[in-house]
């Protein structure tokens, strides 16, 4: 079974981060139109709302099945006092079911606020890709994956004990210990690997899903879906 063969009908969610979105020439529309033709489910997660949008107008500008998605809509994310509640997922596995790409806001269904509450985009993707039984998760940061703290070569996999450990250690840049705390919670959460990549290599998206090669660092379960 090749990789295409091995992803079809999954779902994938990718955290779009703002070096990736304001990148005029990232190459994260196109690759999300070839997942789609191979019948892979993309959820995207944006860093804000405004940038969800944005995304929206690009992958329309070529195809109409792109939507944005604020923790409200179907109350999709739930705000609790501790942060994320339970993901709804119904609303997502209707519309990827029906070809659609969502672009999420990170953003929660606050019941008692007239306002929606902001959360960390990072742990909004972890948290959709655990509910929706996603295949993969992929995190996009612009160090284009976690160094080792000692050395600064870049660490080709962790287990998620070593990528929580390596989320406290404070000579890793805070916004990249985000990312690889909710890679490891995901993972714990029961995606089978979570990679924090650099969105802005070209088709870097198709690369970790539709190829044996792998960039950046992955988090890896106890489960892994084999090209």
């Amino acid at each position: 079974m090749n990789a295409s063969e091995t992803f079809s009908g999954k779902t994938f969610v990718v955290r779009v981060d703002d070096a990736t979105a304001l990148d005029a020439s990232a190459t994260l529309v196109d690759d999300l139109h070839v997942l789609t033709e191979r019948e892979v489910r993309p959820i995207v997660v944006a860093p804000d709302p405004q940038t969800a949008r944005s995304i929206v107008r690009a992958i329309n500008r070529s195809t109409n099945v792109a939507l944005s998605l604020s923790g409200s809509d179907a109350a999709l994310i739930p705000h609790t006092p501790n942060g994320i509640g339970r993901v709804q997922r119904r609303i997502l596995d209707t519309l990827t079911e029906a070809g659609y790409i969502p672009v999420v806001e990170p953003t929660a269904f606050a019941v008692f606020s007239p306002h929606d509450a902001t959360v960390v985009a990072d742990d909004v993707a972890a948290a959709i890709a655990s509910a929706c039984e996603a295949a993969r998760a992929i995190f996009f940061h612009r160090a284009g994956g976690v160094p080792d703290p000692d050395t600064n070569a870049l660490i080709n996999e962790l287990t998620p004990a070593e990528a929580l450990a390596l989320a406290d250690d404070e000579r890793i840049p805070y916004d990249l210990r985000i990312a690889v705390r909710a890679a490891a919670l995901g993972v714990r959460g029961g995606i089978p690997v979570a990679q924090i990549v650099d969105g802005r290599v070209a088709h870097a998206a198709i690369v970790e899903l539709l190829t044996t090669h792998h960039l950046g660092t992955q988090v890896v379960g106890g489960l892994v879906f084999a090209a």
